[in-house]
């Protein structure tokens, strides 16, 4: 067997466009590893989705070879889909249906699988078995359609954006199922608009831009990238202006700079030199500190140092314009 779950080389998906073809997947390769959690991030129109559709079986690629634990699509579409489980990025279920109900017949499209109840423990919801689906809270049926997922007892797990519209405390309990599939060794393909989840869960992610990966490796290897530990984050009173952010980096130890929502972020080396360098620089230039404050540095400033923009932005637009017809797609064909 082998130790590959998914390899991808030199995928394109082409559309047609307005000005001739559009590269969605411009010769992506990719290589997970079984056991792995793998998160695959990309801002708006970058990609990802289309890349998860064609591993998902949902769209097939323009061209460039795609193996899914060691078959593919194309020969193999029934084998495939005996061992994966697929969470959507929104399932609505029957509201008159119970939670068993659900587990039930999901199960019977497996030859071989958990039992049903055993799914809803999974994901904490045995309680919940002879309830309504009506009567689940939004957190319960995200774990709902991660126990249809699961139902299989699939080797690959494609879990696309799992926690978006979440609550703070539906979020952490979907995330600790996601740590418990981890302990039990399952391969994890997670999309997320939450960067500190990417970094919580995932062994290694993978950013996509243009249809390309452009950063591969552990979230603390990509950090430490950026060269620094640290990011000073601040904005300037009324009348500040900044002609170029590169006046910054001729401070003491400043690694980058670049402007942010409502100022500027500094990532530095040594904070305690950074800041009295920065203030002693604005007094002299005759400008005003309305706000400062500093933290570490996280996945989401190598993010915005790679493509220029936060993961979060235009999400709204990312998924009408990429997913829809991946959503459509899935409605017509099930899971």
């Amino acid at each position: 067997m082998s130790d590959l779950a998914i390899r991808v080389r030199d995928l394109y998906k082409q559309y047609p466009g307005r000005d001739g073809v559009v590269n969605a997947v411009n010769g992506l390769d990719l290589d997970i590893p079984v056991g792995e959690c793998f998160g695959l991030l990309g801002p708006n129109g970058a990609g990802k989705t289309t890349t998860v559709e064609i591993l998902e079986g949902i769209n097939e690629p323009t061209s460039g070879d795609v193996e899914v634990l060691g078959r593919r699509w194309a020969t193999d579409a029934t084998a495939i889909r005996e061992r994966i489980g697929v969470t959507l990025q929104e399932t609505r279920f029957q509201d008159k249906s119970t939670v068993l109900e659900l587990a039930q017949l999901f199960r019977s499209f497996y030859h071989k699988g958990l039992t049903p109840l055993e799914a809803l423990e999974r994901v904490s919801l045995e309680s919940k078995a002879n309830a309504f689906v009506e009567t689940l809270s939004g957190g319960q049926k995200q774990r709902l359609a991660v126990a249809i997922a699961l139902v299989g007892d699939p080797e690959l797990l494609f879990l696309d954006e799992p926690t978006t519209g979440l609550d703070p405390q539906s979020r952490r309990q979907l995330q600790d199922v996601i740590v418990g599939l981890r302990a039990q060794n399952r391969t994890i393909v997670l999309t997320t608009h939450y960067m500190e989840e990417a970094e919580k869960l995932c062994n290694r992610v993978a950013i996509v831009d243009h249809g390309k990966v452009i950063a591969l490796g552990s979230p603390a290897t990509l950090i430490s990238s950026l060269g620094g530990e640290h990011v000073v984050e601040f904005a300037l009173g009324e009348g500040g202006q900044v002609e170029s952010t590169d006046e910054f980096l001729q401070l003491d130890t400043v690694l980058a700079a670049r402007t942010d929502t409502d100022g500027f972020a500094l990532t530095v080396g040594a904070p305690h030199i950074a800041i009295p360098a920065l203030l002693a620089h604005l007094e002299t230039t005759g400008r005003q500190l309305a706000r400062l404050t500093t933290r570490q540095v996280s996945l989401e400033d190598v993010f915005v140092s790679l493509t220029g923009r936060h993961l979060r932005d235009d999400e709204t637009a990312e998924k009408t314009e990429e997913s829809s017809k991946g959503r459509r797609k899935r409605a017509r064909r099930g899971r």
